[in-house]
């Protein structure tokens, strides 16, 4: 295992904010390199704030896409759409969203579409932690762990919804990982994921770049017991 540095925020807000300087870095080199920004976001309430604060930014919104890593299947709208709150923040930006098509009457060829949509690289993708270990729509034992062939599958039941999720290959198209994660709840997760705990779904997620902003309360299990080469960066706002 390469050695892991997580930089650690006082707070949620503070981590949110930083996370969305990153993301604005990125932004602004990728269009000045290459004149376009290929981002994927995640869904959940943990990266409201970081939403937020970046769509404030005065960015080149006309060059980025933004794609979703994971999606439930729900009416347009929805409060339980992950594109319900990127939409809120970003529509005004004048970026590209190209959302998952969950509303189609027939999930796997949408599936197929979404995936025939999908860049040949993303310059970044953002992922969070579940408590009980999982991400994007990613979950233990659920059959989407075992897409090796696609970029996208369906996923099993959430929280009362079936859903739609990058895989393991599609998340290996990041050229670059941010993990937000946030929280004293999420301190035992992220202590399994340093310490690549194979029972948790976030292991699986490969990519040669990553990065995880944190606050004091997630990195709670780690102040005193890190595994060997993981590292805590207390620096920065």
């Amino acid at each position: 295992m390469s050695d892991r540095w997580l930089q650690v925020l006082p707070d949620a807000d503070a981590a949110a904010r930083r996370a969305a300087d990153v993301i604005a870095g990125r932004l602004r080199a990728a269009v000045s390199a290459r004149g376009r920004f290929r981002l994927a976001l995640s869904g959940g309430l943990t990266p409201i704030p970081m939403f937020e604060a970046l769509a404030a930014m005065s960015l080149p919104w006309g060059q980025v896409e933004i794609y979703q890593v994971d999606e439930r299947v729900a009416p347009l709208g929805s409060a339980r759409r992950n594109l319900t709150t990127i939409r809120a923040a970003f529509d005004r930006t004048g970026a590209t969203i190209v959302a998952m098509p969950v509303e189609s009457d027939d999930l796997a060829r949408a599936a197929v579409r979404y995936e025939d949509a999908l860049p040949r690289d993303f310059d970044l993708v953002h992922l969070g932690l579940g408590l009980d270990g999982h991400t994007a729509s990613l979950f233990s034992g659920d059959p989407a762990l075992g897409v090796l062939d696609r970029y996208v599958a369906l996923s099993g039941v959430s929280r009362g919804l079936p859903g739609m999720t990058l895989t393991y290959r599609g998340l290996a198209k990041a050229v670059e990982i941010i993990w937000l994660i946030t929280g004293v709840a999420k301190a035992v997760p992220l202590a399994r994921l340093c310490a690549d705990d194979s029972d948790i779904p976030a292991v699986g997620v490969k990519c040669e770049r990553v990065r995880f902003v944190t606050d004091a309360g997630a990195v709670d299990a780690l102040k005193t017991n890190a595994p060997k080469g993981v590292h805590l960066w207390h620096r920065g706002t």
